[in-house]
């Protein structure tokens, strides 16, 4: 093997002075471009964004200030939605719990990640957020509620007593579970400020069981147009705004814990819900209240502050943040990214969002699917042979409903109104057809309006092709 110098003891002294200068100079050199090349590569690091999405449980957008509610404090909400681009046509693929939680980690809409039926799960073939921000070098941590399945597709790391039931109900916790921003608060004092990280924190809140004791008074809460209004459920509602509250300051406490060390700046924090309320004609159906979410994005320095229409959804969220990260969107997601949108080089992003529900068990055993633009929506329902129930109006009370539904029964046997509702919520149509522009709450069907027939026609037309794109070959409900 040649050396770049003669041996060293058969030169002058003048001559090994230089060689070893030369030397050095040389490990030096070899030194400062190692250092250069790590420096590098912990610069690149640290540019990523970290990374933080919010999603409440079971939130309806009309039900938090800064989307327009005048009885429901939420202080939080309103100080991040001053700091952030608030999206005003943002929507869940699914009305349901774990359907919609899959599609915000796969970016797969429900059938083709699997999870298209309530507490089912995807397919183990199936990559999610902690694989494609993994590969980014991302720290993937999730905190609070799962609802995903199987843990094999979501290798998350968890933080540890992030979920804890609520005091009072050891023995028999159900539903009565919390989330603990203090387990967040202690997993964000010890991250690394040399990796950035992803963090998921899911809240209990507002899903049933509401809160016991309201802070609302009954005679406060506002009433929608599609619901019947008795002091029961009155009492109801103000306990369900309660819970809203108390998810509020939650969301509160994270933001806190960001600027306590130092991380808020070069995080994206992402606050949503998985779909509406656990009230009627809102969760469990295509319709805006089950569906329409809450959307903050809050990015210092890069997020245009203020309002957008662009009509997004759940489905769309995964690929925007992967390209967020600084990285190519993965082939084979089911929508793009609308960073466009957020750093106000784009004004719109979907013309046309489409959503579904099968079942949840054997209690809800009407299938939906629906495609909806910026101003109509058409829906299919599957099965309208089927008398539509849900955990309202046939569970328990700790399920939400029973202690008000009782009071809507007795109401529609002597009111007309009252009894048209509960027509409504039991009875569903072949297709159903809004104009939700005019009508948000979707109480007049125009399926059979002659006026509509090209617009009815077209989607009708739409919602097939996109079932047949996505294998969605489902006749009914699944078999028991």
């Amino acid at each position: 093997m040649k050396t770049p110098f003669p041996p060293l003891m058969m030169m002058t002294k003048a001559k090994r002075q230089i060689a070893w200068s030369l030397l050095l100079l040389t490990a030096g050199l070899w030194l400062t471009a190692a250092n250069l090349v790590r420096d590098l590569a912990a610069q690149t690091s640290l540019a990523k964004p970290n990374i933080v999405l919010f999603v409440a449980d079971d939130l309806g957008i009309w039900d938090t200030s800064p989307y327009g509610n005048k009885v429901v404090r939420t202080p939080h909400l309103d100080r991040l939605a001053k700091e952030s681009l608030r999206f005003t046509r943002a929507f869940a693929n699914s009305p349901t719990c774990v359907p919609s939680r899959a599609v915000l980690y796969t970016g797969l809409q429900p059938i083709r990640n699997g999870a298209y039926v309530n507490h089912s799960q995807c397919r183990t073939d199936i990559r999610s957020l902690p694989h494609y921000f993994g590969e980014l070098g991302y720290a993937t941590a999730q905190a609070g509620k799962q609802h995903f399945n199987p843990k094999s597709v979501f290798p998350f790391e968890r933080v540890q007593n992030s979920e804890v039931v609520e005091p009072g109900f050891e023995k028999n916790p159900g539903l009565n579970t919390d989330l603990n921003t203090a387990a967040v608060d202690e997993w964000l004092s010890g991250v690394s400020k040399d990796k950035p990280f992803f963090l998921v924190v899911a809240d209990h809140s507002p899903h049933v069981v509401w809160v016991e004791k309201a802070e609302y008074k009954p005679e406060e809460v506002d009433i929608p147009p599609n619901h019947i209004d008795t002091p029961d459920y009155r009492r109801a509602r103000a306990r369900y705004y309660t819970d809203v509250t108390k998810m509020d300051a939650n969301v509160g406490r994270v933001l806190e814990s960001l600027k306590k060390y130092g991380l808020d700046q070069n995080t994206v924090f992402i606050f949503t819900s998985d779909q509406g309320p656990q009230w009627p004609f809102a969760k469990w159906n295509v319709y805006d209240a089950g569906l329409r979410a809450p959307l903050l994005v809050r990015w210092p320095g890069r997020v245009k502050l203020g309002v957008t229409e662009a009509m997004v959804s759940h489905v769309d969220l995964l690929p925007t943040l992967i390209e967020a990260a600084g990285d190519k969107i993965p082939d084979g997601l089911d929508e793009l990214s609308y960073l466009r949108v957020l750093d106000g080089r784009a004004k719109s992003h979907s013309e046309y969002v489409f959503a579904l529900h099968t079942q949840d068990g054997v209690m809800n055993r009407t299938p939906q699917r629906s495609v909806r633009t910026t101003r109509y929506k058409y829906i299919l329902n599957l099965s309208p042979e089927i008398e539509y129930t849900t955990h309202i109006d046939k569970a328990t009370y700790h399920d939400g409903g029973r202690e008000y539904w009782p009071s809507w029964e007795a109401k529609a046997k002597t009111d007309p109104r009252a009894a048209e509702i509960l027509k409504r919520y039991h009875q569903r149509p072949r297709e159903e057809f809004y104009d939700v522009a005019a009508d948000p709450h979707e109480t007049r069907n125009l399926i059979n309006d002659r006026k509509h027939v090209e617009t009815i026609n077209d989607l009708r037309a739409r919602l097939a092709a996109w079932r047949k794109q996505q294998g969605d070959d489902k006749t009914g409900p699944e078999p028991r």
